[in-house]
């Protein structure tokens, strides 16, 4: 058994500081632009749909969980769902379809012209994703993803992501939350701002 010792924790630190330098050289305005499409989607009725398998499926849940409920602002809920949550549902789907399915399915259900979708996958390959992210796009709404570098197969099928620049796949989730709160933020200020304070800026 390694030593725990021998784990280099300050050096360990300083690479995810890289990593969000990097991140913020090459992603903040894709970000900005994908909070600007939900925010203009919750704005006008719509709705944001989100999904991932594991680690990336609870993130896909904190994501909604901030904006139904608050992330910084008291205000109104808003009609974010993770189509990762319904243990019915998914275990229905695998078992009646394939687990290929879970999420394009319901896409097909649920999904309107003009509603988005958060679709998390850190290899950016998960086939379950990518046939979500075609169901979205076929039914009209917005596509967005959060992968890891290169983007895999899902990125072809979205219309913006946010590539993390590393192949790790603890470190990239490190950086999904990272951007999952710059959304939350971001959308809840859109939305939720009096003139007041329209220019306040992102907090730092």
């Amino acid at each position: 058994m390694k030593n725990i010792k021998d784990v280099d924790i300050k050096s360990a630190i300083r690479s995810r500081s890289r990593l969000i330098e990097s991140l913020s050289e090459t992603e903040a305005e894709n970000i900005r632009s994908i909070a600007d499409s939900m925010a203009t989607c919750l704005a006008s009725g719509g709705t944001v749909y989100t999904c991932g398998n594991g680690g990336s499926a609870s993130q896909a849940e904190h994501f909604s969980a901030e904006l139904v409920g608050r992330f910084y602002k008291d205000r109104r809920s808003l009609p974010v769902y993770s189509l990762s949550e319904n243990g019915a549902v998914l275990s229905s789907l695998a078992n009646d379809y394939s687990f290929d399915n879970v999420f394009s399915h319901q896409i097909n259900g649920v999904g309107s012209k003009g509603d988005c979708l958060l679709a998390l996958s850190t290899s950016g390959n998960s086939q379950n994703v990518v046939l979500a992210c075609k169901a979205a796009r076929g039914k009209g709404l917005h596509v967005f993803a959060l992968t890891g570098e290169g983007g895999g197969l899902v990125a072809p099928e979205c219309h913006l992501t946010v590539k993390i620049p590393d192949a790790d796949t603890a470190r990239i989730q490190e950086m999904h939350l990272l951007v999952i709160h710059l959304l939350c933020q971001l959308v809840e200020s859109a939305l939720f701002t009096t003139e007041k304070n329209a220019q306040e800026k992102i907090q730092t």
